[in-house]
């Protein structure tokens, strides 16, 4: 055994070397009466036929449009069918679906959608708080999405300007039909096929360019992992924006004939746990907040969940007593922990069903198949096992890029191969992984991960703020949450409420800050380097919080 912390995952099982379009088309065939799909909160239930008659009819009207292989498609939606069918459809024409953070306001979806120059795009009219129709027609009425030619509204009813979803299924002719059929084998596995922005810390998202082999491939051997086959009905209460829910959720079923199980539009505790018993779901997702919630639900104990076997948690680091309380009073045996980022597709890590409890339950288990991951220390040189450096990933699940923006992708990919993570991880003994820490200061909110960068370059634009830092602090709820200290401009006066008002409307909820502080400077080394750390520090001991160990 090296000593190197160095870890390849050896494989007899071969990476799939297909399409999504095309594993599409084989699994249907293959498992035509499996029901495909269950969407409780829409009464729907599709059998792998049924769902791929929508699929076609989709992509033949998409394609109806004058849609080009290529060309991007936004979706800015919650969970639905509609999303799924837009995911399958858009990859079967060859058509970049751009995923659009359902949260996100005015400033960040106007960003989103012309840094990739979507030319349709597929919403929901309304979502919570969220008036997406109404967001779309201002930018569009002052001229911010040039780009965009048609717009396509979730549901049967007609939008000034829009073409429902129904239309689009039902316009396409033979001849589109046709031209479906022509395109499919022309696509390669290796063409892009997917854009998720990432936070990035200059401020601006990064759009993470993923292809067919990276995602369905990944999709594929997490539900390995879980031990899938066909039939299991998968509970999905995680965002289809995500790649937890696009990739592990839709891609992880497809690949296995599972069945693919929506309990709601957005995460509720009750939905899910009744969507698992109403359905009998085998497995179930989350990141830890929602474990959380729901094992802290006052009608927890009304829910049997016996029919619970396996799922994957991930998105942020599981408390090791939240991990426990899931494999015993949720009945989660083989429940795996899963790491990655979006960038690499996005899982490089996973604990297996056959992992011991103290492995599931106290690393990220081992690297996934076809996939190499080592730690690196300063110097770039990989660390001793057991010694603490950047994860950096290499193999076939490694983005092909962020889109049009060489500069930041030299950053991140180098010139071997290798993804640096920007994490801190360490390797056992035994080729076991564990994240213990991150380079950056990233903040994970509820497996929302946030860059203060972002948030600052936001705050400035305010004329009363002179300067501001932002840093993430303990939260027993989420994890993390964002605090803000703020250096006023000289003779103006704000509150911490007025801060509040202005994120509200212009940046997604998760990102505003919960906590602000005003202060006259910020500590600083000799340097003029600002100290966080020390502001965070500063927090914990004034509001009295538990420092997280790992941060």
């Amino acid at each position: 055994m090296t000593n190197l912390s160095y870890v390849n995952g050896a494989s007899a099982q071969p990476l799939i070397g297909m399409t999504i379009g095309a594993q599409f088309d084989a699994t249907c065939a293959a498992y035509p009466d499996t029901l495909a799909m269950i969407s409780r909160h829409q009464g729907i239930r599709w059998t792998y036929a049924q769902l791929r008659e929508r699929v076609d009819a989709f992509a033949s009207g998409l394609l109806a449009l004058g849609l080009e292989p290529g060309d991007r498609v936004g979706i800015w939606a919650p969970n639905c069918a509609e999303w799924a069918i837009t995911q399958f459809a858009t990859a079967k024409a060859g058509l970049i679906l751009v995923n659009i953070n359902p949260a996100y306001r005015l400033s960040e979806a106007e960003y989103a959608i012309n840094k990739v120059g979507c030319r349709a795009l597929v919403i929901a009219v309304r979502h919570k708080t969220s008036e997406y129709l109404t967001m779309v027609r201002q930018l569009r009425e002052t001229g911010k999405l040039p780009t965009v030619e048609a717009v396509i509204t979730i549901g049967d009813d007609p939008h000034r300007g829009c073409q429902s979803f129904p239309h689009i299924e039902n316009t396409a002719k033979r001849a589109d039909r046709a031209r479906l059929a022509e395109i499919g084998p022309t696509l390669q596995f290796d063409d892009p096929i997917n854009i998720q922005f990432t936070s990035g810390t200059t401020g601006f998202p990064k759009g993470a360019t993923l292809s067919h082999h990276n995602i369905l491939n990944n999709g594929f051997f997490t539900g390995e992992a879980m031990a899938l086959k066909a039939g299991d009905r998968v509970c999905i209460p995680v965002p289809l924006y995500h790649c937890f829910g696009m990739v592990i959720g839709n891609l992880g079923c497809l690949t296995h004939a599972a069945t693919i199980v929506y309990p709601s539009e957005a995460f509720e505790p009750v939905s899910a746990m009744e969507a698992v018993d109403a359905e009998g779901c085998v497995a179930l997702f989350g990141v830890p907040t929602m474990f959380i919630a729901m094992l802290g639900h006052p009608d927890f104990k009304r829910f049997k969940l016996k029919s619970l076997r396996t799922g994957a948690m991930g998105g942020s680091p599981c408390p090791i007593e939240v991990m426990k309380q899931v494999i015993d009073k949720m009945h989660m045996p083989q429940v795996t922990n899963v790491y990655g980022m979006t960038e690499t597709s996005p899982v490089s890590w996973q604990t297996s069903t056959t992992d011991t409890l103290e492995r599931r339950v106290s690393t990220v288990g081992q690297v996934h198949p076809h996939l190499e991951v080592k730690v690196i220390d300063a110097d770039g040189r990989i660390t001793p096992r057991g010694v603490p450096g950047e994860f950096c990933t290499r193999g076939y699940s490694v983005m092909l890029g962020y889109w049009d923006d060489p500069e930041r992708t030299a950053e991140a990919l180098d010139s071997t191969g290798w993804m640096h993570t920007g994490d801190l991880g360490v390797i056992d003994e035994a080729g076991y992984g564990n994240v213990v820490g991150r380079i950056k200061d990233m903040v994970i909110r509820g497996g929302e991960n946030i860059y203060p960068r972002e948030i600052e370059e936001f705050l400035y634009r305010h004329p009363a703020i002179q300067d501001v830092q932002v840093i993430g602090i303990p939260d027993p709820k989420f994890g993390e949450e964002l605090c803000a200290w703020i250096v006023l401009q000289s003779g103006e006066n704000l509150d911490a409420e007025a801060i509040k008002a202005f994120c509200k409307g212009q940046i997604a909820h998760y990102k505003g800050p919960r906590h602000i502080k005003f202060v006259d400077a910020f500590p600083t080394t000799v340097t003029g380097k600002v100290q966080k750390f020390v502001m965070r520090d500063a927090m914990i001991t004034e509001l009295g919080l538990v420092a997280d160990e790992t941060a």
